[in-house]
């Protein structure tokens, strides 16, 4: 039986975030994630979609809408999206009522292009996670697999915790 593609959508955020010297500052360039899985061996089927380059923070609804219509009209039933994770739960509410997909949603406290970033192994939690979990939204950060509509970020701890 063969495996189910898995569609990565990415939208921005600190995984794609790299720092610019010349302008002492972080900014959001082309998407590593295609090359992480790459690097990481992954031979799961998967298809990657840079949809946009934007701190979470600057994601507006028509934006929302359009990560949504984007996942709907997708042929693949299994979606990881890269995200910022400012504005992740938000996200996830607008994707909520697509019926028939495991969406699960995932980011970085650190730019995936830092040797000490989280970004590999979240997105790693993300492809097992959306192989294995029911239809609905999911968002894995910290180790840990969180229902999409029952999390918040503790920006003061660094972390996801359950609502």
């Amino acid at each position: 039986m063969p495996q189910a593609p898995i569609l990565v959508v990415t939208t921005g955020g600190t995984i794609d975030k790299q720092y610019f010297d010349a302008l002492s500052e972080y900014q959001i360039a082309e998407s590593v994630i295609e090359d992480m899985l790459k690097t990481s061996r992954v031979t799961h089927p998967f298809r990657v979609v840079e949809l946009m380059r934007k701190d979470s923070l600057e994601l507006s609804d028509e934006d929302r809408a359009l990560i949504k219509a984007t996942i709907a009209a997708a042929p693949e039933t299994h979606v990881v999206v890269t995200h910022g994770t400012d504005t992740m739960t938000e996200t996830a509410k607008v994707l909520a009522d697509i019926e028939g997909k495991t969406i699960v949603l995932t980011g970085a406290l650190a730019p995936a292009r830092f040797a000490e970033s989280d970004a590999p192994f979240n997105l790693g939690m993300a492809f097992a996670c959306c192989q294995a979990a029911r239809p609905g939204v999911w968002i894995t950060m910290n180790g840990s697999v969180f229902n999409g509509l029952k999390v918040k970020k503790d920006r003061a701890a660094g972390k996801f915790s359950i609502i």
